[in-house]
């Protein structure tokens, strides 16, 4: 049910409200917030917003800076980490501007809005669904320096297999076997379950929570699917919830893609699915794992773009270093029924109607999640339009493991970039389906790519621990 302005006054005053925070968030898919005492919140807060300098999120450039963010009262929920009583809030920047205040293009909230919008101007749907399944690790103790004369990283689970022969410790899991292990091995249990009474509280519905395959503290929480404006809202407080719950444990809680050498890395796949006027556009009796001409189309768009959106979707040179064969990741551009080593499997266990949909299994919650959910919408209504056909232009359906392909059988599919300087080329040559419809401004894209690839340069020039081992007595 919406909540109306007078409905947050209201929250206020039953709860004994003593702060209102202000979430926004910057260009690479972070909260960052301001607070001001519940006394100071009015029906006029809501209208004429918070100032804030948007040069400092990533946004604008410093001479055109000066922004407002307005509340969205839908998205008001107590903060369950404050010691003090606080109501958060989530909202929409906007410029401010003569007679009235416009949306700052730029901004995440307002581009997912955007891909809605062009969405159901087209006629094609109304709602996107989806739904993100989030993978991370949680740690007893991490710690890492990158200084002159000190590069390195050291982290520990008490459950991993590494502690086998620590005294007093006796319940490990080894090696890549933790997948659904239960208690005494599944020591983030109590962890994960306060996530998700957080998660419920907040209004976002939770399908299941579960260990995953790595033994070092390896997890995945799954809501259930929603339309992708409020799961692109989700995702941030599921984030924001998962790390501040960890914090309570005496835990942390990494999103990175691979924090662990040799163990599974961790991705955020995005389960899609259309409908108009409440009935799906993706379901098809008739059709090849029961989809529809538009879902195969939709597809096609995705597989089309791959490239450049990965650089939206994995945008972290730590990404590609889960993008590899042998865990489960994908790395071929296809699809399938079932098939993990494909980048878009069809789950087989989704047969009514109205849940037929299909995973794009590529993405990590490194991403901004306005952007990369914004950017698969585009990329799937551009296959639509366009008509591209996945099986026509040879990418699959692949119903084998294409890990276990030859290297020439290999050699004739399509991979996916190999490194987050690969896919910041494919996004330069291959975003025409983004900007169209005005949904992602041009400029926005040319200040994400112009800092990803600093990002880039400046770690490529840094020292490897690696390298040592590698080189230091050549």
């Amino acid at each position: 049910m919406s909540k109306s302005i007078q409905d947050v006054l209201n929250i206020i005053k039953e709860q004994d409200i003593k702060m209102v925070d202000f979430k926004m968030v910057d260009i690479n898919g972070q909260f960052r917030h301001v607070t001001i005492p519940a006394e100071n919140f009015s029906e006029d807060t809501m209208k004429s917003g918070i100032g804030f300098d948007a040069s400092n999120y990533g946004y604008a450039v410093v001479e055109k800076s000066d922004m407002v963010f307005i509340p969205d009262p839908d998205t008001a929920v107590i903060d369950p980490f404050c010691e003090i009583k606080t109501l958060s809030m989530t909202g929409n920047a906007m410029i401010i501007a003569s007679p009235e205040n416009r949306p700052l293009p730029q901004y995440p909230r307002n581009i997912v809005l955007a891909a809605e919008q062009y969405m159901k101007d087209l006629g094609i749907a109304d709602t996107m669904m989806i739904l993100p399944e989030f993978e991370f690790y949680l740690f007893d103790q991490v710690g890492w320096e990158v200084a002159p004369n000190s590069i390195g990283v050291s982290m520990d689970t008490r459950q991993s297999y590494w502690n086998s022969a620590v005294e007093g410790r006796g319940v490990v899991v080894p090696k890549q076997k933790a997948y659904h292990i239960a208690k005494p091995f599944d020591q983030g249990y109590e962890c994960r379950s306060e996530m998700c009474l957080h998660m419920k509280d907040a209004g976002i519905e939770i399908n299941y929570h579960h260990p995953e395959v790595a033994a070092s503290g390896q997890f995945e929480i799954e809501p259930q699917l929603g339309p992708m404006s409020k799961m692109a809202d989700a995702t941030m407080m599921i984030k924001y919830i998962i790390h501040n719950t960890a914090i309570k444990h005496g835990k942390t809680a990494t999103f990175m893609p691979k924090p662990i050498y040799g163990e599974a890395g961790s991705g955020m796949h995005v389960h899609m699915l259309l409908l108009k006027d409440g009935q799906p556009v993706f379901s098809d009796d008739n059709g090849y794992a029961n989809l529809s001409r538009e879902a195969h189309y939709f597809m096609g768009g995705l597989l089309k773009h791959i490239a450049s959106l990965c650089a939206i979707t994995n945008p972290s040179t730590n990404s590609f270093k889960r993008l590899v064969p042998g865990f489960e990741a994908p790395v071929t551009v296809g699809y399938a029924t079932s098939n993990r080593s494909a980048v878009i499997r069809i789950p087989a266990y989704a047969k009514a109607p109205t849940k037929r949909r299909f995973e794009l299994r590529n993405p990590d919650a490194t991403c901004n999640p306005y952007f990369c959910y914004a950017a698969i919408l585009m990329a799937g209504l551009d296959g639509i339009k366009n008509k591209i056909d996945p099986h026509e232009n040879g990418w699959g359906p692949y119903d084998v493991n294409l890990y276990h392909l030859s290297d020439e059988e290999k050699a004739k599919l399509r991979h996916l970039p190999t490194s987050l300087d690969e896919a910041l080329d494919a996004l330069e040559a291959d975003h025409g389906y983004l900007t169209v419809g005005g949904v992602f401004p041009e400029e926005l894209l040319t200040s994400f790519i112009k800092t990803k690839r600093e990002e880039c340069r400046e770690l490529a020039k840094i020292p490897h621990p690696a390298e040592f081992d590698r080189y230091y007595n050549l």
